[in-house]
């Protein structure tokens, strides 16, 4: 790589026209401004002029002389662009197979989390129905062994008893079918 020749960057960087652009807090307005009040523009303009032109020069000779690399640049940043062209197709690719897996993995875990909870509700509805189905043949029973009198009165306790256990005999859950006559049996059984 070859360098700007000394002169021509000496020249540019010592002359006072050009170090004001090279400073990091350079302001345009306050350039503009300074210009403007020393009455100088016309001669800021020609001297700008002529360090564009200089640089115009340089820069074309440094594009002369380096042209080959530039090109292998050039060719190297296309390669470039055609490995990552290539390489965001395989992501775009991968996140599609990664959705499709997600898609069946999700829906059927889903899926049980929903049926899960189903047979939760299921197991606990037949638990019910089971003890209703108990309940109801226990009233039944009882209701027959009350009517055989006092003789039928221990199996009639029994009956109660069982009847405790399955579940709270108080009258808000029992509300329903022969809740009543449990109720009204509840002191017979217990004189």
């Amino acid at each position: 790589m070859e360098a700007i020749p000394e002169s021509t960057a000496n020249s540019l960087l010592k002359d006072e026209c050009y170090t004001d652009f090279l400073k990091e807090d350079f302001d345009v307005k306050t350039y503009t401004a300074q210009a403007i009040h020393h009455a100088v523009i016309a001669e800021q303009l020609a001297k700008l002029a002529e360090g564009i032109s200089q640089l115009d020069k340089e820069l074309h000779c440094q594009v002369v002389a380096r042209h080959e690399d530039l090109l292998a640049q050039a060719t190297g940043i296309e390669s470039l662009e055609g490995v990552l062209q290539m390489m965001q197709t395989r992501i775009a690719a991968l996140q599609s197979a990664v959705d499709r897996i997600r898609t069946k993995i999700v829906d059927p875990y889903n899926k049980i989390v929903v049926r899960t909870a189903q047979l939760a509700r299921l197991q606990v509805a037949c638990d019910l129905l089971r003890r209703i189905i108990r309940i109801l043949y226990l009233s039944k029973r009882l209701q027959g062994q009350l009517q055989g009198g006092s003789r039928e009165i221990t199996k009639a306790a029994q009956s109660l008893n069982e009847l405790g256990r399955i579940g709270d005999v108080s009258p808000q859950p029992l509300s329903c079918h022969g809740a009543p006559f449990l109720i009204q049996s509840i002191p017979v059984a217990s004189d």
